[in-house]
């Protein structure tokens, strides 16, 4: 069994077995036995959407949500950020222990372990492309080129009651002098 504390301070228990699957295929009609039987993409679907992990979570901790009288409503407001990491590490690696073959277990810990592995390399990556853009100015220049000013150029402000300094033309039934 693992656990995470959610954003209101609340610890849950994270447990996989036959009662929980059977409590997510009902409620968020989820197979978490996808990644085990090798179909479906179900691992990155949880860790790409927060939406999806965070309704898995809930239902595997539903029922002692009801036991707290936590809504669905109420724990989603209460993940985000760490508290949404820990919860999805807690559910993965429940996960992989409650896989019934040692070779299951074996390979669906190192489809996971891969997983992280490609996904820090995607963050380290991202780090040194956002650095890159800021230490050598183009992040500036991308942000200026949105806003449409020119490189060094200052626009004068808006003069008060919209006016632009020269008087209108007379008018037609103003008789001139």
């Amino acid at each position: 069994m693992r656990s995470f504390t959610d954003n209101a301070g609340r610890q849950w228990q994270v447990e996989i077995n036959v009662a929980a699957l059977k409590r997510v295929r009902g409620l968020v009609r989820v197979d978490l036995m996808q990644p085990i039987e090798g179909t479906g993409g179900l691992l990155e679907r949880l860790v790409r959407d927060p939406v999806l992990l965070c309704d898995v979570v809930y239902a595997l901790c539903k029922p002692e949500a009801d036991t707290r009288g936590v809504s669905d409503e109420d724990f989603g407001r209460a993940m985000a950020g760490d508290a949404i990491e820990h919860a999805t590490a807690a559910v993965l690696e429940e996960l992989v222990s409650f896989c019934p073959s040692p070779r299951d277990r074996a390979n669906l810990g190192r489809v996971l372990q891969a997983t992280r592995e490609v996904m820090d390399k995607a963050r380290d990556l991202a780090t040194r492309r956002i650095d890159h853009l800021i230490q050598s100015g183009e992040l500036e220049r991308l942000a200026e080129n949105a806003l449409g000013e020119p490189e060094g150029v200052v626009q004068p402000p808006p003069t008060p009651g919209g006016t632009s300094g020269t008087a209108p033309e007379p008018s037609a039934s103003i008789p001139g002098p």
